[in-house]
């Protein structure tokens, strides 16, 4: 049996952590309990011999925004190696399977400028549209479906055929991009873990009562308490029964905020040469419109593996055949561009599985064309302001998607049940 509380809170990612954090710094009494058997969420580091020993990061990998970052802070105070990757990375554009020459490279460019000139623009003008229905004004330019790729597949980890691009506007991460030397999950588990507090492995909630406070139920026992700060994804929140049910404003905001999926592949390098590609170089292939593709980061920050990013409906199409089918993808696309004995220099490989996890189901979550207004109304208190949802699919601060975002979730539903308001 786990102690009745106050203030319960459901998931110990970064906004859980953050709400534990806020609320036993200020001497409030809280239980947190988390599903899976560590800390940290979406943000989770390892280090083994699929990457030759080094640090991998699964889930949250930059620092982004890092000027209005509280993570940034935190980093800097507890003496945290910070690598600013904004200086170092570098890039090499590919047209099929050779590097762009000046001109496809002055074109590429060029397409970004039309981007920031018609696409923008159109993302503050009514009614919203899909991502991939804005790009059709740049139908005519060969360079539109790389952009597409890029901004809502890969940054967004979204379908562009539902992606708003209202939530895209609002989310368009702008500052410094940093890196944590060890990674971002083992600083979340190390440092907001220590100012936490204790949290309850191990132990998901399988339903929830607001009629009379809050009722959770788990395997090992019922928690009530006041009130309580529900932090799961979206993914995982469609599947969560609530008594009664949630508002129909809160069920049609949870609906139109899917799971977007971001995989990642690490490839540890089998021979000193390592393909002949330099540190931290990212490649970016022209794509095709209704083909599928990926972007490559060669050796980051120094690693000894290849990276691979697939990313939206490509992600989740691969993720369905299964870890041999997304290996496959990525070599191939591996030899195509790097060479038919490229993959042959390297070795097993790493595959997130956040698609199947089922204590996250996605990788962060995106707004649904005509939706943007869905994160806003999902954050919104219920129950008389005493069930409140926060994390990275609640921000409406410009951070949706982020584990800085995610951070200042969780801090702010802390303080809302500290101070009593009402919904």
């Amino acid at each position: 049996m786990i102690a009745d509380t106050d203030i319960a809170i459901i998931g110990a990612g970064v906004a859980g952590l953050a709400a534990a954090a806020t609320l036993r710094a200020a001497g409030h009494p809280c239980v947190v309990i988390e599903a899976a058997a560590r800390i940290g969420g979406r943000a989770y580091t390892t280090t083994g011999p699929e990457t030759a020993g080094h640090w991998f990061d699964h889930g949250a990998t930059w620092l982004h925004a890092a000027e209005r970052n509280p993570l940034t802070t935190i980093a800097r105070d507890n003496g945290v190696g910070i690598i600013e990757s904004d200086k170092i990375r570098r890039w090499r554009l590919h047209v099929g399977n050779r590097p762009a020459d000046a001109a496809e490279t002055a074109a590429y460019h060029a397409a970004w400028e039309t981007f920031e000139a018609t696409i923008r623009p159109r993302a503050s003008q009514e009614p919203d549209i899909a991502f991939a229905n804005a790009m059709a004004l740049m139908r005519d330019n060969p360079w539109a479906a790389t952009i597409e790729l890029w901004e809502a597949a890969q940054i967004a980890a979204a379908d562009p055929a539902r992606f708003s691009l209202r939530d895209w506007l609002v989310n368009d991460l702008e500052g410094t991009n940093l890196i944590l030397e060890g990674g971002i999950g083992a600083f979340v588990a190390t440092h907001l873990g220590a100012a936490a507090g204790p949290v309850e492995l191990n132990t998901p909630a399988t339903a929830i009562d607001w009629r009379d406070g809050i009722r959770i139920e788990t395997p090992r026992g019922t928690i009530r308490a006041r009130a309580a700060i529900v932090t799961v994804s979206t993914g995982v929140l469609a599947h969560l029964p609530f008594t009664p049910g949630l508002p129909a404003t809160h069920q049609d905001a949870l609906a139109n905020l899917p799971m977007g999926l971001l995989t990642k592949i690490a490839l540890p390098a089998l021979t000193q040469d390592r393909l002949g590609l330099p540190d931290t170089m990212s490649l970016r292939r022209q794509a095709i419109a209704g083909e599928p593709s990926m972007s490559i980061f060669a050796w980051p920050y120094g690693a000894p593996f290849l990276q691979s990013f697939i990313g939206g409906p490509t992600a989740w199409a691969l993720a369905k055949a299964g870890p041999g089918a997304t290996e496959d993808f990525v070599r191939g696309q591996i030899r195509y561009l790097l060479g038919a004995d490229a993959d042959r220099a390297l070795g097993p490989a790493l595959i997130t599985g956040w698609a199947t996890d089922p204590w996250h189901r996605g990788s962060y979550a995106y707004a649904t064309t005509g939706h943007a207004g869905a994160r806003a109304i999902l954050g919104t208190p219920i129950a008389e302001g005493n069930l409140i949802f926060a994390g990275e699919a609640v921000c409406t601060d410009g951070l949706a998607g982020t584990v800085g975002g995610a951070y200042l979730s969780g801090a702010a539903a802390a303080r809302r049940l500290m101070s009593g308001r009402a919904a």
